[in-house]
C-alpha cells in the first residue's frame, strides 16, 4: 500500500512538473523538448514539497487525497514563484535603473539583460521637490518569460547619490 502512495505522488508530481511552458512558447519548457526552466524547477519542488506535506497532514483513507492536493497547490505556487524576478535579475535591474538615473538623456532608454529576464528604464526630465533633491520621472519595462509588465514612477537622488523609487 506505501509504495502504490508513493507512486501516485511521483507521478502527480511528474505530470504537474511536465505541465508547464512558460506562456505556451514553442520550444521552451520540457514538454516541447527544451531544458528546464526556473519555473519548470518551481513547479516541480512545490509539487514534491507539498505533496510530502499534504503526504504527513493526511490521515487513513484521505491521505491520499491529501497527497494530491498539496501536490497540485504545491506545484501551482512554485510555478509562480519560479516565474516571477529572481534576486540576480533583479540585481542587473537595479545597477541599470540607477546608471539610467545617473546618466541617460531625459526619454533614452537603457536596456539591461538578465540571467532570465530582460528590460529597460526610460528615465524622463530632472525635477526637484519640495527638499531640493532631484527627481525624475521614469518608466519601466521587465519581460518575465515572454510577459512584458510595465511600471511607472518617481525616483530622486539620495545624499549618498543614488537614486531611490518615492512612489
Amino acid at each position: 500500500m506505501r509504495t502504490s502512495k508513493f507512486i501516485a505522488f511521483a507521478l502527480t508530481a511528474t505530470m504537474l512538473t511536465a505541465c508547464t511552458q512558460p506562456n505556451g512558447a514553442p520550444n521552451s519548457g520540457i514538454l516541447n523538448g527544451g531544458g528546464l526552466n526556473k519555473q519548470d524547477v518551481g513547479t516541480g519542488v512545490g509539487a514534491v514539497g507539498g505533496g510530502v506535506l499534504g503526504s504527513m497532514l493526511g490521515k487513513g483513507t484521505g491521505k491520499i487525497a491529501a497527497t494530491i492536493i498539496g501536490a497540485g497547490l504545491g506545484g501551482l505556487i512554485g510555478n509562480q514563484v519560479g516565474k516571477s524576478l529572481d534576486n540576480g535579475d533583479r540585481a542587473v535591474a537595479e545597477q541599470n535603473a540607477q546608471k539610467a538615473m545617473e546618466t541617460a538623456q531625459p526619454g533614452q532608454s537603457m536596456p539591461w539583460q538578465g540571467q532570465n529576464a530582460s528590460g529597460n528604464v526610460t528615465p524622463g526630465n530632472y525635477t526637484q521637490n519640495a527638499q531640493g533633491q532631484y527627481c525624475r520621472e521614469y518608466s519601466q519595462t521587465i519581460v518575465i518569460n515572454g510577459q512584458k509588465q510595465q511600471s511607472y514612477g518617481n525616483a530622486c537622488r539620495q545624499p549618498d547619490g543614488s537614486w531611490q523609487i518615492t512612489n
